[in-house]
């Protein structure tokens, strides 16, 4: 996992855990019924980023992410567990396994008077569906981590209607993420973790007023790698 992957916020997590004893080594099976019985075991609580915070599983780098849609917080999760999240339904709705594809729209449709009626006050900004309240509710990244808009979404609709991606994605787990680049933007349809791992990048380079040089550059290079593997729909790869 690169410094500026999906990682980004599992370092960030790590850096408020407290100090612990080391994660013991994986148990060898990883199935929904070997799942189950480490629930019933009593254990210390892991380390995010480190071991699987529902049980235990020592992880790789590369490893999966469940959103606790109660406390709209992300997990970090080992494939057993993040299968056992995978149905609907599963822990009573409280935890939802996190997609792990990108979806790029070059033909997603966002009007300069679209945007201004979001009243979002800087250039990049996520929405998603938040179950629990019912209505989709928008971020915007900046030094001091997400800051959720309070502001009416009544445009959500018109864009929901003019964009059939937008009707696909999962709530609490997928969000629309934008970017404004002078008259247009970049849309995607991510994951969530993907959001926090851009919050992370931004809080972690950002200096000064403007951000400076290595904050615009690590964003440009997320959103490089971003539309590198997302699946794209609509207008064909450039």
């Amino acid at each position: 996992m690169t410094a500026d992957g999906r990682g980004s916020t599992d370092a960030l997590k790590r850096l408020l855990a407290p100090d612990r004893d080391p994660v013991p080594a994986a148990e060898a099976s990883a199935s929904p019924a070997a799942v189950l019985r480490r629930f019933m075991q009593p254990k210390q609580k892991a380390a995010p980023g480190e071991a699987c915070e529902f049980c235990m599983e020592a992880l790789a780098a590369e490893h999966s992410h469940v959103a606790d849609v109660e406390m709209r917080s992300v997990k970090c999760s080992c494939r057993g567990c993040y299968l056992l999240f995978s149905s609907d339904g599963a822990a009573g709705g409280r935890y939802r396994a996190i997609p792990e594809g990108a979806v790029y729209d070059p033909s997603f449709v966002l009007t300069a008077v679209q945007w201004d009626a979001l009243q979002v006050p800087v250039g990049i900004c996520f929405f998603f569906r938040n179950s629990s309240l019912g209505t989709t509710v928008a971020f915007y990244p900046g030094p001091a981590g997400a800051t959720e808009s309070l502001l009416p979404l009544d445009v959500w609709d018109e864009l929901s209607e003019a964009n059939p991606t937008l009707q696909q994605m999962l709530p609490d787990v997928q969000a629309l993420l934008v970017r404004r680049l002078g008259h247009g933007s970049e849309c995607y349809v991510v994951p969530i973790d993907a959001c926090y791992e851009l919050v992370g990048i931004i809080r972690r380079t950002w200096k000064g007023f403007d951000g400076g040089e290595e904050a615009h550059t690590a964003i440009d290079r997320f959103f490089s790698q971003l539309r590198e593997r997302s699946q794209w729909r609509g207008a064909g790869r450039a």
